[in-house]
């Protein structure tokens, strides 16, 4: 029973108005003639968790830059918010995790956190508040004051997570954000990613990697794409309620669908 309410509820996400990210058929190619991605087709409701996986170079980067206006589309309808991606980011409610943490040597963290606010004109108290927020989430609240030097790469990722969050994005992309950590520190930052994920309702987070578990783990759905030129060869459900833990990753149904988005990357 309940994953045929998992299913209704997703089902009338993606059939309301009230879409994230709706592409039709987006295709992308680049002046030299290569064809990154062709008839992408996809659709993102509100408070879901994508995961992105295919081959190095498939296209998935490009897909993300497309959603954040980075780059523009060729063919193909694609909408992001209700409008345009450009426009969309102009409002701040597009947030982006890249998988170096792109910090300032100079600033401490609240200021490394607080930077996307001050370029907006933000008052200063107002700032505080929100990079004080944003750095208890991750559990950084008592590193205020440290510059990320002093920082082991684990909590470098969680101060690029807030800077993320202090916009309090409707829609977050992260790009392999975990991908350079060893297994322990990543594993944490899952668990504590889906926390955060949980507590920001509504936001939609998609997600890049190259890890088949990870993917399994933190989405709602699995994204598959082919080699190049990237297609959508499969979107896969993960039924499984949250929060999950532990637990989840040792249960027999986990192994499975691994086993099951493994199988669709080889087709």
């Amino acid at each position: 029973m309940q994953l045929e309410q998992l299913e209704q509820t997703r089902r009338g996400i993606l059939e309301s108005k009230s879409l994230l990210v709706e592409m039709k058929d987006v295709g992308k190619m680049y002046p030299n003639g290569t064809v990154a991605v062709q008839h992408a087709n996809l659709q993102a409701g509100p408070g879901e968790f994508l995961c992105f996986v295919g081959p190095s170079g498939c296209g998935k980067s490009t897909v993300f830059n497309m959603i954040t206006g980075l780059t523009s589309h060729t063919e193909g309808e694609l909408s992001v918010l209700q409008t345009t991606p450009k426009e969309a980011r102009k409002h701040n409610d597009i947030a982006f995790v890249f998988q170096e943490h792109t910090l300032l040597p100079w600033l401490n963290l609240l200021d490394n956190v607080t930077l996307p606010l001050k370029l907006r004109g933000v008052p200063k108290k107002e700032r505080i508040e929100e990079g004080t927020r944003v750095l208890e989430l991750v559990g950084l609240k008592d590193y205020l004051k440290v510059l990320p030097r002093q920082l082991s790469g684990g909590m470098k990722m969680r101060v690029s997570i807030a800077r993320a969050l202090i916009s309090r994005p409707k829609l977050l992309l992260m790009d392999e954000p975990f991908g350079a950590l060893d297994e322990i520190t990543r594993q944490t930052l899952q668990d504590e990613l889906l926390n955060i994920w949980q507590r920001e309702k509504h936001m939609t987070v998609l997600f890049i990697t190259h890890n088949v578990f990870e993917a399994v783990f933190l989405s709602t759905r699995v994204v598959v794409m082919t080699p190049r030129p990237g297609k959508i060869a499969d979107v896969i459900d993960i039924p499984f309620p949250f929060p999950r833990g532990e637990e989840f990753r040792v249960r027999p149904e986990f192994g499975e669908y691994v086993k099951l988005v493994s199988q669709s990357l080889k087709h």
